[in-house]
């Protein structure tokens, strides 16, 4: 599974995204094949599984939690 996890430059969001990233990384390790970081502006916190949209900080706010949740839940499904 390749993690996409885009987020807002301008907005300071690159410290929630380096979390992110490190916590699926010491969570799931070789069982994702990548979590990379892609920059974007206008506010955006999305975390795109394979490609499909997983999570939107828009509408679901930023839970690392419930990020990883979602992540776990796509993994063993």
């Amino acid at each position: 599974m390749n993690v996409e996890i885009e987020y807002c430059v301008p907005c300071g969001h690159l410290d929630r995204a380096q979390r992110a990233q490190h916590r699926l990384l010491d969570t799931y390790g070789n069982r994702l094949d990548a979590v990379t970081l892609r920059t974007g502006t206008g506010g955006v916190f999305i975390v795109r599984a394979d490609g499909q949209q997983v999570w939107d900080a828009a509408s679901d706010g930023y839970d690392l939690d419930a990020i990883t949740a979602e992540i776990d839940r796509r993994l063993t499904a």
